[in-house]
């Protein structure tokens, strides 16, 4: 059995992001990337299910977000609020010992700023520079997975209908039926002039979606609809996903917790955004005066 010992550093991915990055086109989206860069770095299983943690996260995926963070900081790669990470020239350009570099850089950086905040306030700078540092969206999403999973299962059901309402859903009702297959609710996706029948369902915990509750909720939709959503607050093997996708199967569409994040965000659904205003004095205006 595989432990967090076995599992490559942060520093370990970020070269293998640069290559990935560059063999699909210059973008991929967070599970592309944990899945292609664990299969390109022979990763089995066993390491990429071990969890760690305060919030028990798959530590592969952890990982993989601070290599992200790091890389974004030395302007190697950017990424979009819809979780898409793009190669920038910058990081293109960039050699194996360039990227090596960037954690060095940055955490020189941070302790300029650290002790250039003592000086102010008169104090003495913590000089630990913790790995948790570098991932810049894992506070808020923290915080809003421990409250997704202490919502009643209700609750999250409930969430889950608002929240495909806000997407463009309709009619969308939540049945908790047992023994439905796994099924708890039913929704029509407008698109155009087509509509779409959708039974989805909603997984609140923090372990893995396994391909077996796929294949269940699949089993369940057959002669009802051939489109199917599965919503969880954990996250989904890499067996899961593949069988979601199988050939010659209705595709079944997949949210974990970390996109679920994104989208309640999006849809400022319990998460709000302050935007910070930027106020600029055009001088060459009150010239007409």
């Amino acid at each position: 059995m595989a432990t967090i010992n076995d599992v490559p550093s942060f520093e370990a991915f970020m070269w293998p992001i640069i290559e990935r990055l560059k063999a699909h086109g210059r973008s991929m989206t967070n599970q592309e990337m944990a899945d292609d860069i664990s299969t390109y770095m022979g990763l089995p299983e066993d390491v990429r299910a071990v969890r760690h943690g305060k919030w028990n996260e798959l530590a592969v995926e952890q990982r993989l977000g601070f290599a992200r963070s790091y890389l974004k900081n030395g302007g190697a790669v950017e990424n979009s609020a819809r979780g898409v990470w793009t190669l920038t020239p910058a990081g293109a350009a960039m050699t194996p010992e360039d990227v090596a570099g960037i954690p060095k850089a940055y955490q020189q950086e941070y302790m300029a700023r650290v002790r250039a905040k003592a000086r102010e306030v008169g104090s003495t700078p913590d000089v630990a520079v913790l790995e948790d540092d570098a991932d810049t969206e894992g506070d808020w999403k923290d915080q809003l997975m421990a409250v997704l999973l202490k919502l009643d299962p209700s609750a999250f059901e409930r969430l889950s209908q608002r929240l495909l309402r806000e997407y463009g859903f309709i009619k969308v009702e939540v049945t908790g039926k047992s023994g439905d297959g796994g099924i708890d609710g039913t929704g029509v996706l407008r698109v155009n002039l087509l509509s779409f029948h959708v039974l989805f369902q909603c997984k609140r915990y923090s372990g893995s979606v396994g391909a077996g509750a796929v294949r269940d909720f699949r089993g369940a939709m057959v002669g009802r609809t051939d489109k199917g959503l599965i919503i969880t607050t954990g996250t989904f093997t890499a067996d899961a996903r593949r069988e979601a996708t199988r050939d010659g199967a209705p595709a079944i569409d997949l949210v974990d917790g970390d996109a679920l994040c994104d989208l309640l965000k999006d849809r400022g659904l319990g998460v709000t955004v302050r935007m910070v205003e930027e106020v600029t004095v055009n001088e060459a205006a009150f010239a007409e005066f």
